[in-house]
């Protein structure tokens, strides 16, 4: 089970603790700050619509084996060390990503053969966002970053990765759909703080276009 135990009582006021569990993991969280921050991606990642949960990366992998190229889900590691995992389906198959969680940060795998240094992100959502074609896109077009390809190694393959289409897991609701839609345009989340306090509210659980 997830240790957490010297945090029990800062969390006892969360709203997170009484419909939320976390993945089944040996895992010691080192601060309040870095429980905090899985808890919050965890209430995203149950909102998204493409977290799978506790599903084995052979599930993962049927699944995805007739999906296109650049499909892919969350869902928790098979590794008792670790929380989360990225499953994606590339031009080589399907491929799982153990996706990293240090004090105040998520971040994917490191690879021996790869120079690339791996940018660290507060959410997961987050992370999944930085590596899809339209993020590379707005970045490329702000100047704010080029080159922002991750390469998987993989059997002696350098294999690109691209994030396309998530897997859902279940189906959105209309509010939620229209949420996203707002999150992807960046001239109406600027002038978030004009809308109503309840939209503006809703818009800041869940604040990614994917």
């Amino acid at each position: 089970m997830v240790t957490h135990s010297k945090f029990n009582s800062a969390m006892s006021s969360s709203p997170f603790d009484t419909n939320m569990r976390l993945p089944h993991r040996y895992k010691t969280f080192t601060s309040k700050t870095q429980y905090q921050m899985v808890v919050a991606t965890l209430h995203k990642l149950q909102e998204s619509g493409f977290y799978w949960g506790p599903i084995s990366g052979k599930e993962a992998n049927a699944m995805l084996s007739s999906e296109p190229t650049g499909t892919f889900l969350v869902r928790d590691s098979s590794d008792n060390r670790h929380l989360f995992t990225l499953s994606v389906k590339t031009a080589s198959g399907t491929k799982n990503l153990r996706i990293q969680c240090d004090t105040g940060s998520f971040f994917l795998q490191t690879d021996p053969k790869n120079i690339q240094s791996v940018p660290h992100f507060d959410c997961i959502l987050k992370l999944v966002h930085y590596y899809m074609p339209q993020s590379r896109a707005t970045l490329s077009v702000g100047n704010t970053h080029s080159g922002n390809i991750y390469y998987i190694y993989s059997g002696g393959e350098k294999i690109p990765l691209e994030l396309i289409k998530p897997h859902a897991s279940s189906l959105s609701t209309l509010q939620h759909l229209c949420r996203k839609t707002v999150n992807g345009h960046l001239d109406v989340s600027a002038k978030r703080d004009q809308l109503p306090h309840p939209l503006k509210e809703f818009l800041q659980e869940y604040d990614a276009p994917i």
